[in-house]
């Protein structure tokens, strides 16, 4: 019999046999049913210290397939193989859960912490169950390790996620210069790390003293005290040393007592102040109610944690600029984006200075204010701190806190953190403290100028801030409606430019041009068209690489299962509807047939004899169709026949009479499939056949409906009753067979043939003006982005063009290199060719409002690898020195203008040429003649 659990789930089969009762597992339905309810209930009952647990996707797969289908009843349980209820497939029963392929080459740390693989978020080697759920499975498979993780709440918007990768810190215990590695929730209190540190080293709390130590730098470590603060409002980050000091018999620290860990004298050295609470925008910090002052490139701001050394506040002038950002685990990409901004000379002029009057702390969009303090402090120290690394943990953190898709220790994008932190910023420094409701007005036919300058006026008056001073620019966007015409302008702004790599924008259409008079074989071309065009781009592609004449047309159509499953003949169709695996084919006919009635013409032959055909045997379609034009209003069976026996003309072997001798003389012909058949019966057959149905015409043709689910056979005298178009089933007798070959009909190729792997070459070089040309073409909407048309009261898929307006006195280029398809991740290493100097966008401009439109570069976040990994680096120049530098991580170098340009750009950032250029005259203007932000 089968009992139940207190939930009401089935759980095992209770059987009795002579020697007593035993249990059996549960049938693979009824697991399935089991962890389906466990899963419903845990995700009614999702909140903060929920336990999760990790298990091998490979491992789970397996199990998902034999549960898969559900299963048969105990008493046809095998203990090895179990048929899960599919016919004919029987799937094993997995093994012990195996856990192993998650565990970085199988570490056991110590106190029983297991060391994940560090991507396997990146490539989602494992799956997330309930606890509820992991223990019905352990109990029915065993196996692990258990790898239990909590549900942890992120940021200010409290979002739910499971912390996958606990933080890890190093322990050093200064009694024995020994190290182990311990697993904690970023969450857990520092209460926590202290009952969990002196139950592994088996000592008192009371005599043991914790101390944050970031940097391996005594005279910059900090106290971690007990207290019921998180690991994470400490600041502890992935991978950092942590100091343990135990107090000796006579009741000091071996640090108190001025001693090392084997007992030598140490020189004593102060320890550091303790950190403010609050820092002023500006510069002075607040302690004990006493302030100092700060100058522009010197700071008396004290962070020894985030790397500042006061020994080097002589050298802060000369070097300002120079110090790298220290790698606190996959933080390359925020270490890059932030170099580029800080190397940004209008805001650094800005944060070096006092700027704690825009401060914006009531802005709900905002982060309170914080967010720019906390990037404010971070430059600061950037620019003072000579060449020593900062270690950027209290930036990181409110980062963490305000972006919770930032935390962690997983790769990221830098140009979404760029958008993030240019956004967020904005919004700290809004100097509008309450926005005001605009109702946004059509154009409506009024001059551009007009509506631009009302637009962004709208735009400033929610919006003004530094960062749109500097950063924010507008562009026309245009839209017309495709069924009535309606044209919308408005002006929008921008804060960078993601600009499509030509090689993301276009695609390859392999397409089968037919002839439709029959005068010649068909023929695929492969074209190339924009991947966001029309059809009418498709059919102009075609018309070149086939030579159309002025005076023919072509007329696409989809082949699916051997038919014309659709015809496009609205050229405003997108061309996103047609799919890479699709089959597509153009039919050539001369302009004066347009309007005439079609004729599809259906190829098949009988899988069965003819004999069977009579009896309603089974029929099997076969190639492309054919299509042609007739002109008479009355048609009938004689009609089609000499249509059909045009288009098949290109299509008649020539091939020797022996050998159909010699067939006839074995008593055999082939057939459609190159199978043998009898021809005194096929002779019988086929005067059956001529009796009843078509001993007037060429071929045997039939009638049928649009989805040939019905046929009628076609005699000469077959009166055709008038349709646009007429659709025939032709059948390739044995004598067709012999007289035309149906090879040109079959294998048609697809659209477009994507491998599941593809091996990566570098592609021709493009320049950064092809790709803004690709940004700036005219596209359709996307489906999930449709337009409601003010005059046809309905959603459409309008096409836009996007043209320049207005652009900021900093201009961001984002190159789109990540693409992603039906079947793969990828990332472009296309080499862009970019300027350095002289970037002039006069030509793309809509509005010639007489300011310069010269660019200079100065930044650039560079991307290495591909995609679930890679490495971040930048490039930036200090314009004081007029030298560019190569910022990769914690370590700075010099690099040459030359070196710059690589396939690894990603982000570039230029910056606005002022004064009178001589490129707007035709001229190169020159470096020394203009004047630079």
């Amino acid at each position: 019999m089968t009992i139940q659990d207190s939930s009401g789930s089935m759980m095992m089969m209770m059987v009795v046999d002579n020697g007593g009762m035993s249990c059996l597992p549960c049938t693979p339905l009824e697991e399935k049913q089991i962890v389906h309810d466990l899963n419903n209930q845990s995700e009614l009952d999702l909140k903060e210290g929920n336990l999760f647990y990790l298990i091998s996707t490979r491992w789970y797969k397996s199990w998902e397939r034999y549960v898969g289908g559900g299963g048969g009843s105990g008493d046809q349980l095998d203990s090895h193989h179990i048929n899960n209820g599919v016919s004919g497939n029987t799937v094993e029963r997995p093994g012990p859960i195996d856990n192993s392929d998650l565990i970085e080459n199988g570490y056991f740390g110590e106190g029983g912490d297991v060391e994940l693989r560090k991507n396997l978020e990146e490539v989602q080697d494992y799956v997330l169950v309930p606890q509820q759920v992991w223990e019905k499975l352990f109990h029915w498979y065993k196996g692990g390790p258990a790898l239990p993780r909590k549900m942890i709440c992120e940021g200010n918007v409290s979002e739910k996620r499971v912390e996958v990768y606990p933080l890890s810190l190093k322990l050093i215990d200064s009694r024995y210069d020994s190290q182990l590695t311990l697993k904690l929730s970023k969450k857990a209190s520092i209460r926590e790390l202290y009952h969990k540190v002196c139950a592994l080293k088996g000592i008192e709390q009371e005599k043991a003293q914790i101390w944050d130590y970031f940097d391996m730098r005594k005279q910059s470590r900090s106290p971690l005290d007990v207290s019921d603060k998180t690991l994470e409002d400490a600041m502890l980050q992935m991978d950092q040393n942590i100091l343990l000091e135990v107090q000796v018999d006579d009741g000091c620290s071996p640090s108190q007592c001025g001693m090392d860990s084997t007992g030598n004298e140490l020189a004593l050295v102060p320890l550091e102040p303790s950190r403010s609470s609050l820092t002023i925008a500006g510069g002075p910090t607040m302690s004990n109610g006493h302030s100092t002052s700060y100058s522009a490139f010197t700071s008396s701001f004290v962070d020894m944690d985030d790397g500042y050394d006061s020994q080097n506040s002589a050298k802060k002038v000369e070097s300002g600029g120079l110090a790298g950002l220290q790698n606190l685990g996959n933080t390359c990409f925020m270490n890059s984006a932030i170099q580029c901004l800080v190397h940004t000379p209008r805001l650094a002029e800005y944060f070096l200075q006092d700027y704690n009057d825009e401060i914006n702390t009531d802005n709900p969009l905002g982060m309170h204010g914080e967010l720019a303090l906390a990037f404010g402090e971070l430059l600061r120290k950037l620019w003072s701190a000579g060449r020593t690394a900062v270690a950027p943990r209290a930036f990181k953190g409110k980062l963490a806190r305000f972006a919770p898709q930032f935390s962690g220790y997983n790769q990221h994008d830098s140009q979404e953190l760029l958008a993030f932190l240019l956004d967020g910023m904005h919004e700290d420094l809004n100097r509008v403290k309450r926005k005001p409701y605009i109702e946004m007005k059509d154009s409506d036919g009024r001059p551009d100028e007009e509506v631009a300058n009302e637009c962004w006026k709208n735009h400033k008056a929610r919006n003004d801030s530094l960062i749109v001073d500097t950063f924010q620019g507008q562009y026309k966007s245009t839209l017309v409606c495709p069924d009535c015409s309606k044209i919308s302008i408005t002006f929008d702004p921008f804060m960078y430019l993601t600009l499509p790599l030509p090689s993301t924008v276009t695609r390859t259409m392999t397409v089968t041009v037919f002839y439709a008079d029959g005068s010649s074989l068909p023929m695929p071309f492969t074209v190339t068209v924009m991947k966001h065009g029309f059809c009418k781009d498709l059919l102009a592609a075609l018309s070149t690489a086939c030579c159309l004449k002025s005076d023919e047309s072509l007329l696409l159509a989809e082949v699916y299962n051997h038919q014309n499953f659709k015809f496009f003949e609205n050229p405003a169709e997108v061309l996103n509807s047609i799919k890479d695996d699709e089959h597509i084919v153009a039919y050539r006919f001369d302009r004066k047939e347009a309007g005439k009635k079609k004729l599809e013409i259906v190829n098949q032959w009988p899988e069965k004899s003819a004999s069977d055909y009579l009896k309603g045997g089974e029929r099997k379609l076969f190639g492309a169709p054919l299509v042609t034009f007739l002109e008479e209003d009355q048609l009938n069976g004689a009609d089609i026949d000499v249509a059909v026996s045009r288009l098949l003309a290109p299509l008649r072997r020539t091939y020797s009479s022996a050998k159909a001798s010699r067939g006839k003389e074995n008593g055999y012909l082939s057939d459609a499939n190159g199978e043998p058949s009898n021809s005194s019966n096929q002779s019988i057959e086929s005067a059956e056949l001529e009796d009843e149905s078509s001993k007037e015409l060429s071929f045997q043709l039939s009638l049928t409906d649009s989805r040939t689910t019905s046929s009628k056979f076609l005699k000469k005298d077959s009166i055709i009753k008038p349709v646009s178009c007429i659709k025939v089933i032709l059948d390739w007798t044995n004598e067709v067979h012999e007289s035309y070959d149906p090879s040109y009909l079959k294998d048609l190729p697809v659209v477009h043939k994507t491998g599941f792997t593809v091996k990566k070459t570098r592609q021709e070089a493009i320049s950064l003006f092809s790709c803004l040309d690709a940004f700036l073409t005219e596209e359709p909407l996307g489906p999930e982005d449709m337009w409601y048309c003010p005059r046809c009261k309905e959603h459409r898929q309008a096409t836009k063009k996007l043209d320049l307006w207005m652009l900021p006195d900093i201009l961001v280029f984002h190159l789109k290199r990540f693409s992603y398809s039906r079947y793969m991740k990828n990332k472009l290493d296309t080499f862009v060719n970019f300027p350095i100097h002289d970037l002039d966008l006069s030509k793309y401009m809509t509005n010639k409002s007489g300011e310069s439109y010269v660019y200079e570069l100065y930044a650039i976040s560079n991307h290495y690898g591909g995609l679930g990994g890679g490495h971040y680096t930048a490039y930036a120049k200090l314009i004081d020195e007029n030298r560019w530098y190569h910022f990769d991580d914690s370590h700075v170098s010099p690099v040459s203008e030359a070196e710059i340009k690589t396939s690894a750009a990603y982000v570039l950032f230029y910056r606005r040429v002022k004064g009178e250029s001589n490129v707007e005259m035709g001229e190169p203007s020159q470096d020394h003649s203009c004047e630079r932000l």
